[in-house]
């Protein structure tokens, strides 16, 4: 039996007269992974802020290897043992430094490191770390020139240089493709013969299937359920983190209508093949594939955010070569981000504000913002996507990640348009607010073409009626979303040799 690392028992923490932890109490055996579940504002962000020193609980411990861990900042934490990758890749990383620094950062702020760097000694231990890791980058490289992928391995990286006796993981796998998700999973595996306790925060069975020792389920600030026992019994944890089960979502596929957005000699990659596709009004329809399949091109190209004039584009029947964002949002064609932290919430402004970005002129009269607009359309938006909050002005840096997507989200499904591009919509949710989300995408789609890029293949088959599969920049299928089509579809997203002609779309 597997010897404790981290005991922790009794806590609790309040925000005001909001108690947000009650009681918790859990171990973390050492070489273990324990996967962390729960619901958006179950808790799970403020436990861990306890655990990496950003809160200090109101009362309750917190033992590391038989001693009284009490950390009073992230850097106290860290020195202990306990390390945190977050989920937000900008709080794992430096953009302006190169890889070989930011690997290194932790070793360059001792204060016994010394006046002058050696560069080239930096970079010979940065090149270790980073083989380790398999991390195939030249480490003289810009971060910020990097992809989203590459930036989170550097910062996973990071924390494993330092060889963590607790290792708290916060949805690690969201920005990374099958292939790195492996690496890391294998990495994983060697730190859990090395005697290191894993926290694991996520609700993607594919992560959970992969890594998952034993399975915590939080809800409403308690541990409302342990799973231990193999197999794992992963829709039990899913019926303990909501208090309920949750019904199959069953898709009635929406009636076609019009055909509103034309692609003719889509390329998305120098050698893939062109493809054609076409986008109905009063159609959803998922694009999917793993990281590197081309989604976020085939929609960077339909929002003008990467103009190609080899493709040949109609809306409405009308010629579309949208230059820039700004003239695809006049066209009529939106996008929801994919990245909320630096490309959608804006940190300064309350709910009701963020809720209406872009579309302040909506809400304005003579050039000023009228506050009874915005009200009401930031109240209609928390009532149908059930925001979490005790009102719109709320600042949105007090709602919990799911909560902020959702009005990241929402902001776009209050707004008619001709084609709504949504990436990545459920990142970072939990299953309850993904099914919010996406019941409120399906009740407003009537008047437009849907389009949603996910990495998930159970995402994609949980809102489309239709379901678009791309592998390395090609077309691979194209199916109707029915239980008869699964088999296929499963098999084109894994890349397999399988291919549906899209004349046999709907069959």
């Amino acid at each position: 039996m597997s010897k404790t690392a981290c005991q922790i028992s009794g806590i609790v923490k309040s925000f005001g007269p909001n108690k947000v932890l009650q009681e918790i109490n859990l171990e973390l055996p050492a070489g273990m992974i324990t996967v962390l579940m729960g619901a958006n504002g179950a808790g799970k962000s403020t436990l861990v802020k306890i655990l990496c020193g950003v809160h200090q609980a109101d009362a309750g411990s917190v033992y590391l290897l038989g001693e009284r861990f009490e950390p009073v900042s992230p850097a106290d934490a860290f020195k202990s043992g306990v390390v945190t990758v977050h989920q937000s890749i900008n709080n794992g990383v430096i953009p302006d430094l190169d890889v070989a620094s930011n690997l290194m950062i932790d070793k360059l702020a001792e204060q016994n490191s010394g006046f002058f760097i050696n560069s080239e000694k930096l970079k010979k231990e940065a090149d270790k770390i980073a083989s380790a890791m398999d991390i195939n980058l030249d480490t003289a490289t810009l971060v910020r020139d990097l992809g989203p992928a590459d930036k989170q391995m550097i910062a996973i990286a990071r924390a494993m240089a330092h060889a963590p006796k607790l290792l708290i993981l916060d949805e690690p796998t969201s920005s990374l493709s099958e292939n790195e998700a492996k690496r890391l999973f294998k990495l994983l595996q060697r730190l859990k013969k090395q005697g290191v306790a894993i926290l694991y925060i996520s609700h993607r069975m594919s992560d959970i299937n992969s890594v998952a020792d034993r399975i915590v389920a939080m809800r409403d600030g308690t541990i409302s359920g342990l799973f231990e026992e193999k197999p794992l019994n992963y829709e039990g944890a899913v019926t303990a983190m909501l208090g309920q089960k949750l019904s199959q979502n069953e898709i009635k596929i929406n009636e076609r209508k019009r055909e509103i957005l034309n692609l003719k000699e889509v390329r998305l990659a120098t050698d893939s093949q062109p493809f054609d596709l076409s986008f109905y009004e009063n159609e959803i329809v998922s694009i999917t594939g793993l990281i590197g399949s081309g989604k976020t091109t085939l929609a960077s190209q339909i929002f003008g955010l990467s103009p190609n004039s080899k493709v040949k584009m109609t809306l409405n029947g009308d010629p579309y070569s949208p230059q820039s964002p700004k003239e695809a949002i006049a066209a009529g064609v939106y996008m929801c981000p994919k990245d909320r932290a630096s490309n959608a919430v804006v940190s300064e402004f309350d709910i009701s504000n963020n809720l209406a970005l872009p579309f302040f002129k909506k809400h304005s009269r003579f050039s000023f913002l009228r506050a009874k607009s915005l009200s009401q359309n930031a109240k209609n938006s928390i009532s149908e996507l059930g925001i979490v909050c005790q009102s719109e002005m709320d600042s949105v840096t007090t709602l919990s990640g799911g909560n902020q997507q959702k009005v990241m989200v929402g902001r776009w499904l209050a707004e008619e348009s001709s084609v709504l591009l949504l990436d990545e919509p459920f990142q970072g949710v939990d299953i309850k607010a993904r099914r919010d989300i996406g019941i409120q995408i399906r009740s407003t789609s009537s008047q437009r073409a849907t389009l949603i890029f996910v990495a998930e293949l159970d995402e994609a088959l949980e809102i489309a009626d239709r379901v678009i599969v791309l592998h390395e920049g090609n077309l691979v299928g194209e199916y109707q979303n029915n239980s008869k089509n699964i088999p296929e579809i499963v098999s084109s997203f894994s890349g397999s040799a399988y291919k549906q002609d899209s004349s046999n779309y709907g069959t």
